[in-house]
């Protein structure tokens, strides 16, 4: 299969267009720079210059492939409905030249759209309150075109996808427990987050691509409610400093973002049942709390990219792709 990817060169992308070449696909990534354009080549990806605001470019990259990966999401978090905007027109123009072919599209969500203070299933409906609620819209427009003869899914991965190069949620705590000495959860810290590795939802892409039926809304969640006050008390042993329970006000400060203590205090598990039986997906890479005993997380530049993504002035939540 001859596969067009967005997101190719981000933090999880990389390794899904690996995946795809190991099992003998083409890959052909959307590139906006000439950084994206060289990694997409290190993998053995073609390039096709362009953006997610660029839809011609999007549609002549479908219109080329047997299947289509969208993983690339971005623009300013701070303005929701820009956000929507984007991903919808995206999905929209890359599905245009699948219409009628049997094609796949597989689109790129959040387990966070799931409702909170339950273990949420592939089928119930997603929560237009949840924190992760903007992006309902491109799950939505992404699943729509199976009524127009595309093979459309979406892939819902956790908060956590972590391995080598992870600068989301986990480095945040890291960094912040190296800046304060202690390493820190909200109220009781039994809260519970989904997490996968990197290379199983590489995996889980793939087998999307190849076999997902039309309509599927699948999880990429190879655990599904790691405790955050584990991770809390595994950061701490491995920087041999305390731990401590924070109010959420008092999180805030010590993250040094409001939007993560958010994010930290949520009660938000997962179940991917369904999505294995469908796909025969079997995760069997490292859980979260082995990769944080490997010190890849807690090297000098993983906290310096941290601090970049989440202490800038216009920090906001990173892309998996």
């Amino acid at each position: 299969m001859h596969v067009f990817v967005t997101g190719g060169s981000g933090q999880t992308g990389p390794a899904v267009v690996a995946e795809l070449i190991a099992a003998g696909h083409t890959v052909t990534g959307l590139a906006r720079s000439e950084a994206a354009a060289a990694r997409l080549r290190s993998l053995g990806a073609t390039p096709h210059r362009g953006s997610l605001d660029d839809l011609d470019s999007l549609r002549s990259g479908a219109a080329a492939a047997d299947g289509v990966l969208h993983m690339a999401y971005g623009g300013d978090y701070a303005d929701p409905d820009d956000l929507i905007r984007r991903d919808c027109a995206a999905i929209e123009a890359l599905g245009q030249p699948l219409a009628g072919s049997g094609k796949p599209l597989v689109s790129t969500s959040g387990t966070l759209v799931t409702r909170a203070g339950q273990l949420s299933t592939e089928h119930e409906a997603p929560d237009t309150e949840s924190v992760a609620a903007f992006r309902i819209a491109g799950e939505q427009s992404c699943l729509s075109l199976a009524g127009s003869g595309v093979r459309a899914s979406v892939v819902r991965l956790a908060p956590t996808v972590h391995g080598p190069g992870d600068y989301g949620f986990v480095p945040a705590l890291i960094a912040a427990a190296r800046r304060a000495g202690v390493s820190a959860y909200i109220g009781d810290g039994a809260n519970r987050w989904p997490a996968v590795h990197r290379a199983d939802a590489a995996v889980l892409f793939r087998l999307a691509l190849e076999k997902a039926p039309a309509g599927s809304v699948l999880h990429g969640v190879g655990e599904s409610a790691v405790t955050i006050g584990s991770i809390a008390e595994q950061i701490a042993d491995v920087l041999d400093i305390p731990t401590a329970s924070l109010t959420l006000e008092q999180a805030a400060a010590h993250l040094g973002n409001p939007f993560l203590a958010r994010f930290f205090s949520l009660d938000v598990p997962v179940s991917s049942e369904h999505t294995r039986a469908l796909l025969g997906w079997a995760p069997e890479h490292a859980t979260l709390l082995d990769d944080l005993r490997t010190g890849h997380y807690f090297t000098p530049q993983a906290a310096l990219r941290a601090e970049q993504v989440w202490l800038s002035h216009d920090s906001h939540q990173p892309s998996h792709s």
